[in-house]
């Protein structure tokens, strides 16, 4: 079984997914109990997670619900919470009513309810409200049974679009230009700089690489996320991972981005895209590490924009490529939803789509280059090492190693420029383990 999680502005979804098939879904706004959708009754019990196990309160307002969903860490050999799916190799408990008490304010825990003497939320029987005995939001109750051990993997889908973006400190590698063209870093603690350095598109040096400036500049911008970009790394990225290298050792921790590895031939463009990353890496990781313990021993994966996925490790390196994996994956799903116990209709049936389309997808991962040949077998050589660093990349964006393939190959020459250029396109899927 496979879970495909929706993380939204205004609620988390989750869908249970058995050979392709939705089985059951929950969707949690904060506003109410846990709505249990079951297809199949051999599935997950939802439980309450503390909301300082996993960090709400750090995530702010664009994670809500991921206090109010269910944890599985008994399924993956950490101890259950209480009353919940118990410890590995034990049958499980029946699924029962849950109060998470009064919501707090943005970005603060709920308040939890006083266990009464005859159910979890202090009524008798473990009612809330107006709800009838034996009911949950009003349609009959569902028991539901656990398998240990059954969840293969997660899939998330997420926009990124509300995530608070970090402050970067950027450095382009090139000659001087205008403020105006200059790097452009929307947060108002950003910091930006230009340093001499950079090559041509055929791989010159234009003027050696001004270490001293970047170690000054490294030492003294006071933050932590870097993005770096030199004219003509397309081609040639020496003087990117150079600087790389004098940032880290400079300012530990440091998480560096470098515009290389986006491919963009165009100076401006490859420089945005490393600093709209960069800016999202901080996030990214505290996603992957609220999942990571939400989740623990599972393989995690998130959606791409366009298509495919990716590993959690990829994501905590990459984000931007997942900017927009939220709608990518919604759009891919668009089931039938599956109605509530009692014939209600779901409640969210677009963050079930998009959770639903999450596990649909495969891993995968791209490279682009600009490349210089001077004959047919250079460009076979040059061909070839994009086509094995695009299975590298699938493989480390969570593919199986045997299963990674070319999916997508395209060299074109560059026009307007000497002869010799071509810019390599390289797509590469497999599948999870």
């Amino acid at each position: 079984m496979i879970l495909g999680v929706a993380l939204g502005r205004h609620a988390t979804t989750v869908v249970a997914v058995r050979d392709g098939v939705p089985i059951a879904s929950w969707s949690s706004s904060g506003t109410a109990g846990p709505d249990p959708r079951v297809v199949d009754p051999h599935v997950v019990v939802p439980q309450v997670v503390d909301p300082h196990a996993v960090g709400s309160q750090e995530f702010g307002p664009f994670l809500p619900g991921l206090a109010d969903v269910f944890v599985l860490s008994g399924l993956a050999g950490g101890p259950g919470l209480p009353g919940g799916p118990g410890l590995p190799g034990t049958p499980g408990l029946p699924g029962a009513p849950v109060d998470r008490g009064t919501p707090g304010r943005a970005g603060e825990p709920g308040r939890r309810a006083t266990p009464g003497p005859t159910g979890a939320g202090g009524s008798p029987g473990g009612r809330r409200g107006n709800e009838r005995p034996g009911s949950r939001t009003g349609h009959p109750e569902t028991r539901i049974t656990i398998r240990p051990g059954e969840i293969r993997a997660a899939c998330l889908a997420i926009d990124l679009a509300d995530v608070p973006a970090a402050p970067v400190a950027a450095i382009r590698i090139g000659g001087p230009c205008p403020p105006v063209l200059g790097p452009h870093v929307p947060h108002p603690r950003g910091r930006a700089t230009i340093v001499r350095g950079g090559h041509s598109l055929t791989g010159r040096p234009l003027v050696p690489l001004d270490t001293d400036a970047v170690r000054l500049f490294a030492a003294g911008c006071g933050l932590l996320d870097f993005a770096v970009t030199a004219t003509g790394s397309p081609t040639l990225a020496d003087h990117e991972l150079a600087v790389a290298d004098l940032v880290a050792a400079e300012v530990p921790g440091a998480r560096i981005t470098l515009s290389y590895e986006f491919g963009r031939p165009g100076l401006r463009e490859r420089e945005r895209e490393a600093i709209l990353n960069a800016s999202l890496r901080p996030a990214a990781e505290r996603v992957a590490d609220a999942l990571a313990a939400w989740l623990p021993g599972i393989p995690l994966y998130v959606a791409r924009t366009g298509e495919g996925l990716v590993s959690s490790s990829y994501f905590r390196r990459y984000p931007l490529v997942c900017a927009r994996g939220g709608t990518a994956a919604a759009l891919r799903g668009r089931p039938a939803p599956p109605t509530a116990a009692g014939g209600d209709p779901s409640p969210d049936p677009a963050g079930e789509a998009a959770a639903y389309g999450a596990t649909l997808a495969s891993p995968v991962a791209g490279v682009e280059r600009i490349v210089r040949a001077r004959g047919r077998a250079e460009l076979d050589r040059e061909v070839d090492d994009a086509r094995d660093e695009a299975l590298t990349r699938v493989v480390s964006a969570g593919a199986a190693p045997g299963s990674a393939r070319i999916e997508e190959l395209t060299v074109n020459p560059l026009s307007y420029l000497p002869d010799g250029l071509y810019r390599v396109r390289v797509t590469a899927e497999g599948t999870t383990p």
